[in-house]
């Protein structure tokens, strides 16, 4: 089954493999055992796939986990993320209930190179992520998570370049059209009135050959995405420990008189989304071979989400839950009374508050609405020309994603007579209030919000012309390849922002309605209803018009990346130790980066004035692989190189704000940033004992140099001092790990019971690195899970194919949304998914599948006290039923 039957699969299933190397070597003839009687067995679905991708593996130098071409779209999967975190030693951040970002061998995102066709791309996200949601996998024909490096890769993966293809429609031999199509139900949002949780999935695809030297792929998909959910947030603490200096940020009193500083929270929130969010998706290629020796290939992928999220929120102790120091010396705070109160109670743990019962807290109602809208289109033209010694390779693309998103906000405020709270670790986080929230009194006292319209644009164009010569013969050097490549990215963002007054009016109580979730936080019922009625009650009509916008100049920046690279690569083969045939390369990239990051600085409050910073660095990356074949199904494989990643774009802003309040805090960008940089040695040894069979050990050990982490620094502004955010080279280390492969048909078995079988990894990362922040107690590495394991129990006969996988990660460090300095620990998850299909005959499929079937919820912590809650959100299950026509 050739790559595009991707795009047409019907059968459902997991095909997971740890696949190496870049489908550009047949495996040798020592693929399995000699065993005809299990070779002349004719296999399709899940078994194919299996067998399939294990001869690539085997096959291959470099080494690289893969998606094999029947798996994309049978998976239980609405995001090629989905798919990519069951492989070996990788995993994925959700966001909004689905898989988002990609996280390889401990390390997060931000090392992570994400390419379309072997060429990068523009991102929708301030930095240089991919939020892998946005590329549909049913318009996707394959994926491969590059973990070692070779010197005909582009540069910028340090923990990995996740590539993904699309169809060369000459290669597809099939049906030319098939079509899916059927109902997706979230359970997340049930108890949200007036929101349906039924949305859908369909795409179809044709292919059409005009003869037998041109052809052409057309594919389209559709989403609509029902999937609300409630989430509880802790803002954080008033710790100056944590964010250094004292006096800067945040402060902190004695509350238990016992001569140790304690810390208190800055308040808590509770949000329910109704989300209604639409993606579609086109992806189209034209392939031209009129002769042995040349071939066009012409694709473009375009991709469009559009996000609606009403929001029905409950802010709580924004006014005296934060026990701010006085600064006389008594060692009492500003809400001291509050605490001490009669009939007031607070529970420490390591002298934090993470329990309380207080009087007269603030209970904010937001009822808000977001908007969002992303795009992205990658395009690219390829030639080859192949002739008996030389072949040329050049390649042209285009990239540009764009964001647009708003946030519109209604607010009023009631002060119940008492409040408690408790989100201690361990116990489901709580909150109760005196009165119910309908019996408040809902009076519009406090000022609106509007944050938007925020853009953000990403262009990138780039080039490459690469030369290949065999040398043939006897020789042990077989052929050499170099090449050139240039690119040319810009970023650039603004954001606009306005606060409506309030009126003072009183929101009619026949506007408003409550409701409660069953699932999640234990908090009051929430207020919910029309946010437009209430606005015009709250700040009269016209509130929200984009006419009362004003720029928020600290947000705007723009940063242009040139990159320049060549590189040189000899591939051998020949005789090696042990009876074995080596095969390898040997190899060296030089990168040179130019940059120029401009942005607005404020001095003072009100002051701002425009920078423009350019930088430029060079690097030399050599690398090597190796790979030893024993014959029998037995490998080794080895390679060392060197690696970079350049700095996330948005942290190499010129732009810098600060507070107008306390506490006095500021963020800056840092324009002369280096790139992360690791020396990485990587060595497996596999066992291919049957066809579909194999177990795999693999070490891997990078050394970091130049780790880009946020730093808190004191700045003085206008006889203020201001504890400043930014990003900072410094972090020096390493980072080790072993990944265990083990996958195979149970053909031990009698019967029926043949017809299971196993897929499963475990992955174990250590390291020293550490982030820079808390100061006082530092968390691991963003992106570093020390134990990562995945086990798929599958069933393959006459049509019918069914999966039951399990997922694990231990806790890890994230950078939860937008801000790279807002970071937080990912407690455990454990997900179990599972999916099933028939075949009903070769023309007509069906598949039902369930997403997270015991509703394992998000939880995160902050300042590596588990205490002290992040985040704890409840997506709900996901249920999937869908029919394939192939015709």
């Amino acid at each position: 089954m050739t790559r595009h039957a991707i795009l047409l699969a019907a059968v459902s299933g997991i095909v997971l493999t740890s696949a190496a190397g870049a489908y550009a070597q047949t495996a040798p003839d020592t693929a399995a055992p000699a065993n005809d009687a299990v070779e002349e067995v004719v296999v399709t679905g899940v078994r194919k796939s299996l067998r399939d991708a294990l001869a690539v593996k085997q096959g291959s130098d470099k080494v690289v986990e893969a998606i094999s071409a029947k798996d994309i779209g049978m998976l239980p999967d609405v995001t090629i993320a989905e798919s990519i975190a069951r492989l070996p030693g990788v995993n994925a951040t959700r966001d909004r209930g689905n898989d988002s970002q990609a996280v390889v061998r401990g390390l997060g995102a931000r090392l992570v190179l994400g390419t379309i066709n072997n060429r990068e791309v523009a991102s929708s996200e301030p930095d240089r992520n991919v939020r892998w949601e946005i590329y549909p996998s049913e318009v996707v024909s394959g994926v491969q998570v590059y973990k070692s490096q070779s010197a005909d890769l582009i540069a910028g993966g340090v923990a990995a370049t996740i590539n993904i293809d699309t169809i060369a429609p000459l290669d597809y031999r099939g049906p030319a059209f098939v079509l899916r199509a059927g109902p997706v139900f979230y359970d997340g949002g049930k108890d949200i009135p007036n929101y349906g949780t039924t949305g859908y999935r369909g795409s179809g695809s044709w292919v059409h050959k005009i003869n037998d030297d041109l052809a052409v792929v057309l594919g389209v998909t559709a989403q609509r995405q029902k999937n609300g959910y409630g989430s509880f947030t802790g803002w954080g603490y008033n710790d100056s420990n944590a964010r250094p200096p004292a006096g800067a940020s945040d402060y902190s009193s004695d509350l238990n008189r016992d001569g140790k500083v304690d810390y208190t929270p800055w308040g808590a929130q509770m949000s329910a989304s109704r989300i209604d969010q639409k993606r579609t998706g086109v992806s189209g290629g034209l392939q031209f071979k009129p002769t042995d020796h040349f071939e066009l290939k012409a694709d473009a992928l375009y991709s469009k989400i559009k996000i609606t999220e009403v929001q029905d929120q409950t802010v709580w102790g924004a006014n005296n839950w934060g026990n701010w120091n006085r600064g006389d010396g008594t060692n009492t705070g500003w809400n001291d009374a509050d605490y001490h109160a009669a009939g007031a109670s607070f529970t420490l743990i390591n002298n934090a508050v993470v329990a309380g019962r207080l009087p007269y807290s603030s209970v904010q109602t937001v009822l808000a609405k977001y908007t969002e809208a992303k795009d992205l289109f990658a395009g690219g033209l390829n030639g080859k020309w192949t002739g008996d010694q030389w072949t040329v390779t050049a390649d042209a693309s285009y990239s540009r994603a764009k964001r647009t998103n708003t946030w519109k906000a209604v607010r009023f405020e009631a002060w119940p007579a008492w409040t408690t709270f408790d989100w201690r670790a361990g116990v489901t986080p709580t909150i109760t209030t005196s009165e119910d929230s309908i019996k408040l009194s809902q009076t519009a006292d406090l000022a609106g919000s509007h944050d938007g319209p925020e853009r953000l644009n990403d262009e990138l164009k780039a080039a490459s012309l690469d030369f290949a010569r065999d040398f043939g013969g006897d020789s042990v050097f077989k052929s050499v390849q170099f090449g050139v490549r240039a690119s040319d990215r810009t970023k650039d963002h603004t954001r606009f922002t306005f606060s409506p007054a309030a009126t003072g009016a009183t929101v009619p109580a026949s506007l408003l309605s409550a409701y409660k979730l069953s699932d999640g936080a234990n908090v009051p019922a929430l207020l919910t209803g029309d946010i437009d009625k209430i606005a015009a009650v709250a700040y009269a009509a016209g509130a929200f018009d984009l006419k009362n916008a004003s720029e928020d100049l600290g947000s705007r920046w723009g940063v242009n990346e040139k990159v320049y690279e060549g590189f040189g690569k000899l591939n051998f083969a020949g005789d090696g130790v042990g009876g074995s045939w080596i095969t390898g390369n040997v190899g060296a990239r030089l990168v040179h980066t130019k940059t120029s990051s401009n942005g607005m600085q404020q001095d003072t409050a009100s002051a701002f004035k425009a920078m423009t910073v350019d930088n430029s660095y060079t690097d030399f990356l050599p690398s090597a692989n190796a790979k030893l074949d024993f014959g029998d199904g037995k490998l080794v494989r080895l390679g060392v190189a060197k690696v970079i990643a350049r700095p996330p774009l948005d942290e190499l802003r010129a732009s810098r704000t600060l507070a107008n309040w306390s506490p006095w805090t500021g963020s800056a960008g840092n324009p002369k940033l280096k790139p992360f940089e690791a020396i990485q040695f990587d060595a497996s040894a596999e066992y291919y004992f049957r066809p579909e069979a194999l177990v795999a050990v693999s070490y891997y050990y990078k050394a970091v140099d130049s780790y880009i982490g946020w730093k808190q620094t004191p700045a003085t502004f206008n006889g203020q001092t201001y504890t400043v955010a930014s990003p900072a080279n410094g972090g020096s280390g390493h980072i080790q790990g072993v990944e265990l492969t083990f996958q195979t048909p149970f053909f031990f078995l009698p019967g029926p019971l043949s017809k299971f079988g196993v897929y499963s990894n475990f992955a174990y990362v250590d390291s020293n690195l550490k982030e820079f922040s808390p100061a006082n107690n530092p968390l691991r590495m963003t992106g570093l899970a020390k134990n990562t394991a995945t086990v798929d129990l599958w069933y393959s006969n006459a049509g019918f194919e069914a999966r039951l996988g399990w997922k694990y990660h231990s806790p890890m460090t994230v950078i939860y949304g937008w801000n790279g300095s807002d970071l937080q620990t990912l407690q455990t998850e454990k997900t179990l998914d599972f999916s099933s299909s028939y075949q009903i005959n070769e023309r007509i499929g069906v598949r039902f599948q369930v997403n997270n079937l015991t509703n394992q919820v998000l939880r995160m912590y902050r300042d590596n006290d588990p205490n002290r809650i992040g985040r704890y959100d409840s997506y709900g299950r996901r249920f999937l039923v869908d029919v394939t026509l192939k015709f």
